[in-house]
């Protein structure tokens, strides 16, 4: 260890953070500051222009998605179809995270789509192990790196020899893993103080991490929504006339969204099936243990197809999986979508917003995906 470097991290106490979003303390803290007085939305379009022009996609907000009626009803039927499913997902990697790091481990999920997976983490090894592991969420941005003030925060409450785990909810091209990885090396040079860059995470589609559920591209429903199933919580923002150098990444508490809010219920209702699928989730850890899965990144060769058929000079613009497919489509300017089959049971949602924005739809075989979102190009760069 770095003794200078570790002296300052005890020396230089960070300010506890302000409580935000709408899960119970008990289930999560953020560590972020509060940005929720401070107009960052840019209208898509807007938005799409600037990134591919060269400004950081944290430095403003997308103006988060109204879903109809219709899409609400989506929502919670996809719900009724998969809680059980992503229930066994995330009780096989809770027990892949006992198993490796052990019971004394701090959890720490990256915001925003990693904070729900990352309770039920926590829920599933309160009720079979009887621990309470203390659980973050933090911020985490392709090409700015992870929250070191939240990490310094972290070591300060937890001591610098606990475990830490960082979850997500799923991977695409592997790019946060990849952000990860040159993080704790980071922290590794600053501090001698070296992190397991493991990425748990609920699907691995990508197939760039160890540590998931299940490889399946499958809907994941805390992908249909936005802030109204992750805490009322915007996506982070790093922009250095908001934050400071003591100060957490930002985000927004949409407080006014609270009558829409389906964050609890949504861990509630997948929570309810921890007892049934347990046996199920121990057995499946232990396989993995002993048949460690190889890490291909498949997905990224995927991309390079996509790249090289349809002459996209920057991979940024292409999102695979249905997580990210969702998000293009929520927030983004899509050109097209690229599906592996039509009659792929995990589109619906997928298919219900390409017909709302008109965007066309292709079939594009051998896809290790389910689909793929293709962003407009306007002028190069990308999000």
């Amino acid at each position: 260890m770095n003794l200078p470097a570790i002296e300052s991290i005890l020396k230089n106490q960070i300010k506890p953070p302000e409580p935000m979003g709408s899960y119970d303390p008990s289930d999560v803290i953020f560590l972020l500051k509060d940005l929720s007085n401070i107009s960052l939305e840019k209208e898509t379009g807007e938005r799409e222009r600037a990134i591919q022009s060269g400004v950081h996609y944290s430095e403003m907000l997308p103006v988060e998605y109204h879903p109809s009626d219709e899409y609400i009803e989506l929502f919670h039927e996809t719900l009724a179809q998969s809680a059980q499913k992503v229930a066994r997902a995330a009780a096989t990697v809770a027990e892949i995270i006992v198993r490796k790091r052990g019971l004394n481990t701090v959890l720490v999920s990256l915001a925003r789509a990693g904070t729900p997976i990352g309770i039920l983490v926590k829920r599933y090894i309160s009720m079979k192990y009887n621990v309470d592991m203390p659980h973050y969420s933090i911020s985490i941005i392709r090409g700015k790196g992870i929250d070191e003030n939240a990490i310094l925060y972290i070591w300060q409450q937890h001591g610098l020899d606990m475990p830490i785990q960082f979850i997500d909810g799923w991977t695409g091209k592997g790019a946060i893993r990849k952000v990860l990885v040159d993080a704790c090396d980071s922290l590794d040079q600053r501090y001698g103080i070296r992190l397991d860059d493991n990425l748990a995470v609920l699907a691995d589609p990508g197939h760039c991490s160890d540590t998931y559920g299940t490889r399946e591209d499958y809907l994941i429903p805390s992908a249909c929504l936005n802030s109204t199933v992750s805490g009322l919580m915007s996506r982070t923002v790093l922009r250095d006339d908001l934050i400071g150098p003591n100060d957490f990444h930002g985000a927004k508490w949409y407080k006014e969204w609270a009558s829409s809010d389906l964050s609890t219920m949504y861990v509630d209702k997948i929570s309810e099936y921890f007892t049934k699928v347990e046996t199920e989730a121990s057995l499946q850890a232990e396989d993995a243990l002993a048949h460690p899965p190889e890490v291909t990144w498949q997905g990224m060769k995927d991309i390079q197809s996509i790249q090289q058929t349809f002459d996209i000079q920057d991979v940024n613009l292409i999102k695979p999986g249905i997580g990210e497919t969702t998000r293009v489509l929520l927030r983004r300017v899509p050109w097209k979508i690229l599906i592996d089959r039509p009659n792929n049971p995990n589109l619906k949602h997928i298919m219900l917003l390409a017909h709302d924005r008109g965007v066309p739809v292709e079939v594009f075989p051998g896809l290790s995906y389910s689909c793929c979102g293709i962003i407009r190009s306007v002028k190069g760069g990308g999000e």
